[in-house]
């Protein structure tokens, strides 16, 4: 194998096993307010996968490429970011993956990640 081909595959790994905390502050606020009310009011919303998200998040946790592109994705959701969070689960969660500005930030970095 060439050792230009060894250093690209390399590489590939090494950005697999990065991780970053540098999302925005209210990345975190968002997800300790649903961890909060959550917490407070009790909620049926979510995974446990959202919920160890939030919990990341709040604790301005390093996270992966693999867990900012979930991140990411979650944009698809933005319909529901509005919702109050006794009227049903979307507001709750959509905060809970960092609201819009720790999904703004996912998409943005994993961008940069990727290039």
């Amino acid at each position: 194998m060439k050792y230009a081909t060894v250093m690209t595959k390399l590489r590939a790994i090494v950005v697999k096993l990065e991780t970053y905390n540098d999302y925005p502050k209210a990345a975190s606020n968002n997800a300790k307010r649903a961890i909060k009310y959550k917490e407070e009011k009790g909620t049926t919303c979510g995974t446990r996968v959202g919920w160890t998200r939030a919990g990341q998040l709040a604790r301005r946790e390093n996270i992966s490429r693999e867990t900012i592109a979930r991140m990411a994705s979650f944009k698809r959701h933005q319909q529901n970011k509005d919702v109050p969070y006794d009227e049903g689960c979307g507001g709750i969660m959509y905060d809970a993956w960092g609201g819009t500005e720790g999904v703004e930030w996912a998409i943005r970095k994993l961008k940069q990640i990727n290039n």
